[in-house]
């Protein structure tokens, strides 16, 4: 048997005609839109939740203030926003970190983040919304600064307005311009083997990249995007870029969270968190370890790729050294169009 050969995506070429860039005029480095929309990676994104539904517009002004304060410093390709959905049917368990619902990410982009310069990929629980209310988004929204990720239900059985497969039908109906991307979570294909064929139906219905579930089991989250490139290979497709996503633990409470969320910690890994003394050194320590593995694994294999850092907790000192990580994950990721 013949090792398939690896896809390419197809080269992009420049405009003709007098539309086209003079060859003397230096040209603008390309959006993220455009970046992943190419198929190239390199892209760093950092994750947000917006602030508590409850929360006062000058409550969730001053947590915009201090959010973009605290980016100023970071060479970010975009932010992420997202859509926080109750999860208590997919996990029975008491939840670490009680459920308290959100304000919209779409509002909160719209309405307290106009200063942010760079692209946002807003989160869509699909299920949430009517179609309607998912149809009014789609078309007010702005592609030139907005991306979107749909998100489908966080179990068979609960009970939705839309489903993933009517949300991609909408957005093909209603603004098929807008990018979009989808969900890719590790444990998934852990546990049936065939998350890397739900990335293909979800490409097919036009999602152009992926976000990974927080990964902490790197060996099998390099097994599913193995699968997916080969199974790209043999239907002669290129392969979309997959956003690996990076979550620091700085304490058992948040250890406890992520995986209450469902994310694997293998247990010599969850071991060295609970006994160090310093959590969160350790966790960082191992999500740069992470990162550096997947940056070689990728580009060995020859797929598209870049990282998505967060804090699935709202304690400073997890936020802030998300951040610190995201600075360091630039610097394995610099591509050769930036200084």
């Amino acid at each position: 048997m013949t090792t398939p050969s690896r896809p390419v995506p197809p080269a992009k070429t420049a405009p003709t005609g007098s539309a086209a860039t003079p060859p003397d005029r230096p040209t603008a480095a390309p959006s993220l839109a455009e970046r992943l929309a190419a198929g190239t990676g390199g892209i760093l994104l950092l994750g947000l939740t917006p602030p508590r539904r409850s929360a006062t517009a000058e409550q969730a002004a001053d947590i915009a203030d201090v959010t973009l304060r605290r980016l100023a410093g970071l060479d970010l390709d975009g932010l992420i926003l997202y859509d926080i959905d109750d999860e208590s049917d997919r996990n029975p368990d008491e939840r670490p970190f009680p459920y308290l619902p959100t304000m919209d990410p779409a509002v909160f982009h719209a309405e307290h983040l106009g200063a942010w310069p760079h692209p946002v990929i807003i989160y869509r629980c699909v299920g949430k919304y009517p179609a309607p209310d998912l149809t009014d988004w789609l078309r007010s929204v702005d592609p030139g600064r907005v991306l979107g990720v749909f998100v489908g239900s966080s179990s068979a059985d609960k009970p939705v307005h839309t489903g993933l497969a009517e949300a991609h039908a909408l957005h093909d109906e209603v603004r098929p311009e807008l990018e979009l991307g989808g969900v890719a979570i590790t444990e998934r294909y852990a546990q049936r083997g065939d998350e890397h064929l739900r990335m293909l139906t979800k490409q097919s219905r036009g999602c152009l990249f992926f976000v990974s579930q927080v990964v902490y089991d790197v060996d099998t989250t390099k097994s599913l995007v193995s699968d997916y490139y080969y199974a790209c290979a043999e239907r002669g497709i290129a392969p979309r870029p997959v956003i690996f996503t990076l979550s620091v633990c700085g304490s058992t409470k948040t250890l406890a969270f992520l995986q209450w969320l469902g994310v694997n910690v293998p247990k010599w890994l969850e071991n060295s968190l609970r006994h160090s003394a310093d959590p969160l050194a350790e966790s960082y320590r191992r999500c740069l370890a992470t990162a550096t593995d997947l940056v070689e694994f990728c580009t060995e294999l020859g797929l598209p790729f870049g990282f998505n850092v967060e804090s699935v907790s709202i304690r400073k000192a997890e936020i802030d050294a998300s951040v610190a990580l995201a600075a360091d994950i630039r610097r394995l990721l610099l591509p050769p169009h930036r200084p």
